[in-house]
């Protein structure tokens, strides 16, 4: 009887233990699976997003391919077609389930095979329980126009030039990048096309939409906004460092704190290899200097959260370089510290697997959930997974 009992309490103990819960959406593949997000539906359903294709901007080939995990149940859908253009590259895709309950989704259409030369789209779904792919009812194009590039842009690489000499003299075809970006930040063409979706928007008010938008042509971040749902959008200056200390930031990831402070955390696409940051004050449209967090980036996406309880999550491949390891960080005081993190997947060396651009959200059961890319020495091509886990868990590093 005291045996039954004591194996009764162990069995209840190990059910409720914190853990984490990781498995791939579909069977890996030879073609380049990349860039994923998810979303929950109001009926608890998943949905997730990926880029697919031969390759990325320069195979013509790659689509948007997307699949459901219906609510309770442990196997994702076969996976569907969410967006193409036929002999274009269909790339970065960024879901988002707004508060009406209309489901969202941004990607960027790579006309020339540069990634300057995207352009972003948009289409919403009122209508994606059924089987298969969203029913779309409406898509658009957003025209980016940021505020003050050029001016800022010429002024920052014109102080980085000399700043930056030593780094020129051991990389001439740096100095050649730089200084064709501020020929072409001349040209309205070139400072209003190449601004891509990578993560989730947030809401900012009740009908205020906060996109992340970066660029690879000027190496900096933006935020586009939306307060009559995507029919007309502004923009803000661009995320940049007056100073030269630090330069290359993309891939903004955005999270309000209980003040309306905007805070940026994006992936390091310079020299320090740590991930970088900036606050706005005004509701994203102007930022402060670039600062930077004490946890490294290989330059590669993370992608921060606010949980129900104010806590915050951020996702990350937390290495100087490689992508092997991606690791999960917890703030209770709004970004200001990161005293918790655990590993959500990890190799010994660089080489031996590729684990990057996760895409997290809490679920309405409070478990947090996150996709990413998946590749590595133990399968044949790439898949994204889907992990799931906890906030004890992050605190809880003997159950694993």
């Amino acid at each position: 009887m005291l045996a039954s009992v004591l194996l009764c309490f162990l069995s209840a103990t190990a059910s409720t233990a914190p853990a984490l819960d990781g498995h791939f959406i579909f069977l890996p593949n030879p073609f380049h699976n990349h860039g994923s997000s998810i979303v929950q539906t109001p009926d608890g359903d998943f949905i997730a997003a990926w880029f697919h294709g031969s390759g990325e901007r320069k195979a013509d080939d790659v689509c948007i391919q997307g699949a459901r995990l219906r609510r309770g149940e442990s196997q994702w859908s076969e996976p569907f077609l969410m967006a193409d253009t036929p002999d274009i590259p269909d790339c970065n895709p960024a879901l988002f389930m707004d508060p009406r309950g209309v489901l969202w989704l941004f990607w960027i259409v790579v006309h020339d095979n540069q990634w300057q030369g995207s352009i972003l789209k948009y289409r919403t779904a009122t209508q994606y329980s059924q089987d298969g792919p969203p029913q779309w009812d409406w898509q658009e194009l957003i025209h980016a126009r940021p505020k003050n590039l050029e001016e800022q842009f010429l002024a920052l690489t014109g102080k980085g030039m000399d700043a930056l000499a030593p780094f020129f003299a051991l990389n001439p075809s740096l100095r050649k990048e730089v200084e064709t970006a501020r020929e072409q930040s001349q040209l309205k063409l070139y400072r209003r096309l190449g601004w891509m979706t990578r993560l989730h928007p947030i809401m900012t008010q009740d009908n205020r939409m906060l996109l992340g938008l970066y660029s690879d042509l000027f190496n900096c971040s933006l935020a586009a906004a939306t307060s009559d749902w995507g029919k007309t959008w502004t923009f803000s200056e661009p995320i940049m460092d007056p100073e030269v200390k630090f330069l290359g930031n993309i891939q903004p990831s955005f999270t309000q704190r209980k003040n309306g402070e905007i805070v940026a955390y994006m992936r390091d696409n310079g020299i320090p290899k740590y991930i970088r940051s900036a606050t706005s004050t005004d509701g994203g449209m102007t930022w402060s200097a670039l600062g930077m967090l004490p946890i490294r980036n290989p330059g590669s996406s993370i992608e921060c959260i606010a949980l129900k309880n104010g806590h915050w999550i951020m996702v990350c491949n937390d290495t100087l370089m490689g992508r092997h390891k991606l690791s999960v960080y917890l703030s209770t005081d709004e970004g200001e510290t990161w005293p918790h993190s655990r590993e959500i997947e990890v190799r010994a060396k660089k080489d031996d697997g590729n684990f990057s651009y996760p895409s997290v959200i809490q679920a309405q059961d409070g478990s947090i959930h996150c996709t990413y890319s998946y590749s590595g020495k133990d399968v044949e091509g790439s898949t994204i997974k889907h992990a799931r886990f906890t906030e004890d868990w992050i605190t809880s590093p003997e159950t694993r």
